[in-house]
């Protein structure tokens, strides 16, 4: 992997939650973890998976692509005029762009726990969407206790190598090189690697505003 920026989710995460107000037990009941692990996360020890990333974000009302602003240290609320002040406050740039050529060693990365890896592939101002190149290695899941997510938006996926399994809602999905999927995110869903190769897809989620 080529390198790139990473950028400190945690510190993000703890400004996001300090400026709602809310305690780490708060946070960690509502996302369903326990209050060690939100700690752990804020403090760089842990990543979270994909689904705890997701319950986190969506529980402090900010937007999962602003993680990836290494040029901020505030996370950006989704939309900022809807939260209180102080949250407003952590409010990123509109006018930041990543683009319109991103090279593979300009790439910010997030690496995250389970196996699967983020890497961003651009960004236009106003635009409300994680546009991602996505990796999950052998044996990596969006979840590392098996459990399904759910989150606001609509996503798009295309697989450009390996095998990826999509449990949605109550059927099974394999996808191989060449296969997309598409639907909504409030959907219980779940993705997971069981072979023995990195896979590798693009995928887009458009956050609902």
């Amino acid at each position: 992997m080529p390198p790139a920026t990473v950028p400190p989710v945690g510190t993000r995460i703890r400004q996001a939650r300090q400026a709602r107000g809310t305690s780490l037990r708060a946070l960690a009941r509502e996302v369903g973890v326990s209050a060690s692990l939100i700690s752990q996360i804020e403090t760089g020890k842990s990543q979270p998976s994909v689904s705890t990333l997701y319950a986190i974000t969506t529980a402090l009302g900010i937007s999962v692509e602003s993680l990836f602003d290494a040029g901020e240290d505030r996370a950006t609320a989704r939309p900022a005029a809807a939260l209180p002040h102080a949250l407003a406050a952590f409010a990123a740039d509109p006018a930041r762009r990543i683009g319109p050529l991103v090279t593979p060693d300009e790439r910010e990365v997030l690496e995250l726990d389970s196996g699967v890896v983020w890497e961003r592939l651009g960004h236009v101002p106003g635009a409300d969407v994680d546009f991602l190149l996505v990796t999950y290695r052998p044996g990596g899941a969006s979840s590392s206790s098996g459990g399904l997510m759910r989150h606001a938006g609509t996503e798009y996926g295309y697989l450009t190598s390996g095998e990826l399994i999509l449990t949605l809602g109550f059927d099974e999905y394999t996808l191989r090189p060449g296969d997309s999927v598409c639907f909504e995110s409030t959907t219980p869903h779940r993705y997971r690697n069981d072979g023995g190769i990195p896979a590798v897809g693009v995928w887009f989620v458009f956050s609902d505003t």
